[in-house]
């Protein structure tokens, strides 16, 4: 049985496409994987911000067109990048379990975050990291890095440091240059995770579907999803699980990193969605709608 992954071209879309192809030929070894090349929009317009152009969505309608048109049977995204909506006929089949969460610094002098001088220039196209860094240090000086990740580690001795997601850099085996692990960032819904789309009547990724990690990013979503945001304004949340019991934490900030709201809260794990909505609308109360524009 051949089975088509459709992924974007770059090292760590494929690096992704091949591991969810591992886990299905692990769980169904009859299958004939074959990896389908997908250009995007994202990936075809490299020299604007990201917002500018339409936010991450891009990275995702080339594939997702495919998979409703029947070109491929599967796409592989990451889940960060992955609206909180499916489109119509696509639905999310598996998320495999979760990398690493965190955000990382990367800077070629070996500046941590507090170390980086006055009006440092960081390096990054998310709006939810250079918010937050942006409340850390207001000074800091942010600018936009765009490309895949091995381009963006070559631009890096062009600014101060830049800020990575730390799951790409593992996959790639590319740790060495991690000079600093953001623990004080709360990272984007779903980071680290992959998602799995495939059209709504199939079933056969349900055997590479991870119970636990998609309870904990389907927490993080249903924050930003309640909060009527998308996944290129500055919302973070990030979700554990203990035994029986959920936390989860979110962060909402102005563009310009003058103001910051966190909410948190726990729950069973049955009452995830509730708990999200919660948090949103706590969030809400605090100013967090006028944050979001």
């Amino acid at each position: 049985m051949i089975f088509r992954i459709g992924t974007r071209g770059s090292d760590l879309a494929r690096w992704q496409a091949r591991h969810v192809a591992d886990l299905l030929q692990r769980a169904h070894p009859q299958l004939d994987v074959q990896l389908v090349i997908i250009n995007t929009r994202g990936d075809q317009i490299i020299n604007q911000p990201l917002p500018q152009i339409g936010g991450k969505g891009l990275f995702t309608q080339a594939l997702e067109n495919a998979l409703y048109h029947g070109e491929i049977d599967c796409a592989v995204h990451s889940l960060k990048d992955l609206p909180t909506e499916n489109p119509d006929g696509i639905q999310l089949g598996a998320i495999p379990p979760r990398g690493a969460v965190a955000d990382v610094l990367v800077s070629l002098a070996g500046y941590t975050m507090d170390t980086l001088p006055k009006n440092a220039i960081v390096g990054t196209s998310s709006l939810r990291r250079a918010a937050q860094i942006k409340c850390l240090r207001p000074d800091i000086s942010i600018q936009d890095i765009r490309g895949n990740v091995p381009t963006r580690l070559q631009k890096a001795a062009d600014y101060d440091a830049i800020v990575l997601a730390q799951a790409g850099l593992e996959r790639l085996n590319l740790t060495r240059h991690i000079t600093q692990i953001l623990t004080d960032l709360v990272p984007a819904p779903g980071q680290g995770a992959l998602g799995v789309q495939c059209r709504e009547d199939d079933t056969f990724l349900s055997a590479i579907d991870d119970p636990i990690t998609r309870l904990t990013v389907t927490a993080e979503r249903d924050f930003l999803k309640a909060l009527g945001g998308g996944c290129a304004v500055p919302v973070g949340a990030l979700s554990t699980i203990d035994g029986d019991t959920l936390r989860l934490h979110g962060r909402i900030n102005s563009v310009d990193g003058t103001q910051q709201i966190d909410v948190f809260g726990q729950c069973a794990v049955s009452q995830v969605a509730n708990l999200a909505q919660l948090l949103a609308t706590q969030a809400i109360q605090q100013g967090g709608k006028a944050l979001l524009g």
